[in-house]
């Protein structure tokens, strides 16, 4: 485990990373898919994935980026389409009429195969230097690891008292509700991987900003690995927090409530879109040697 602290004010290029990236230990060869959803982002892509790519190419991880974009007309498809003719890893999903992160998220898996899938932010608060640990994680046989900041060496950064506390209040109201063995100190993370076929089954909210924390509830989890890292400062672009964004979460946590102590019906007996394009994209892939572990 390692802890990660970025200041992107003293960053401008990949040139700081060189030398930080060291070969991961690698169990059986896997894609990874990292998603990064976008509104009004597109100034800080370059930076970014110059620094993703700046640490994952020389630890040999075979990976794809899926930069899924909310129409923000910034111009990010040109930006895009340019950086797409050096790398074919980086792919852009532009969603039309349509608003929130776990969304995007969800429709960022829905296009991809990989068996392992995760995501981060686009402002650079999220470390890419801690890329390689957290994906050697999952290589290492993981169902869900975490970029955390609260587990021991991880912090929340510059963040003043009151967004501390509501942050920490957020995470202590999910303690019921995550499931004994597999609880996780930082449940409102935006940077995390998880194994495809544990989310198979499982009808997500695409409405809110905390989409781990349903993973955690809901997904067919049988570990939890938790990696620090301190949170870094934004390097474009403003908080996405608002009113709706506190409402979704107060919506999402009663809907777990619910599924957890079997208030009302929490799973659709229909299958959802992300659950109807995941076993499509299971079956085209085959068994892997997980899967059959899982379902043997």
């Amino acid at each position: 485990m390692v802890t990660a602290t970025f200041n992107p004010s003293q960053l401008e290029t990949s040139e700081a990373l060189e030398g930080t990236a060291k070969p991961v230990a690698v169990f059986g060869r896997q894609k990874t898919a990292l998603i990064i959803p976008t509104l009004r982002e597109a100034g800080n892509i370059p930076v970014l994935l110059s620094q993703i790519r700046a640490v994952l190419d020389p630890a040999g991880i075979d990976y794809e980026i899926l930069i899924v974009d909310d129409d923000s007309q910034d111009g990010i498809e040109e930006l895009v389409t340019e950086i797409r003719r050096e790398d074919p890893r980086v792919h852009l999903l532009v969603r039309k009429g349509k608003r929130g992160l776990s969304g995007a998220i969800l429709h960022g898996w829905m296009n991809t195969d990989a068996p392992i899938v995760g995501v981060m932010d686009a402002d650079l608060q999220h470390p890419p230097e801690l890329l390689p640990e957290l994906i050697s994680a999952m290589l290492r046989g993981s169902d869900l690891v975490i970029g955390s900041r609260y587990t021991e060496g991880g912090g929340l950064g510059e963040w003043n008292p009151v967004r501390k506390l509501i942050s920490a209040a957020a995470g202590w109201a999910t303690w019921p509700i995550q499931r004994h063995g597999l609880r996780a100190k930082d449940p409102m993370s935006g940077f995390f991987f998880v194994r495809r076929d544990c989310l198979i089954g499982v009808d997500f909210q695409e409405e809110g900003f905390k989409l781990l924390l349903e993973v955690l509830v809901r997904a067919r989890i049988t570990s939890v690995h938790e990696v620090p890292f301190a949170f870094g400062q934004r390097y474009r672009g403003a908080s996405k927090a608002n009113v709706k964004v506190a409402v979704d979460y107060g919506k999402l946590l009663g809907r777990l409530y619910g599924f957890r102590f079997g208030w009302k019906r929490a799973i659709s007996g229909e299958h959802s879109r992300l659950t109807k394009r995941l076993l499509r994209l299971e079956c085209r892939q085959g068994d892997t040697q997980h899967e059959k572990r899982r379902y043997s």
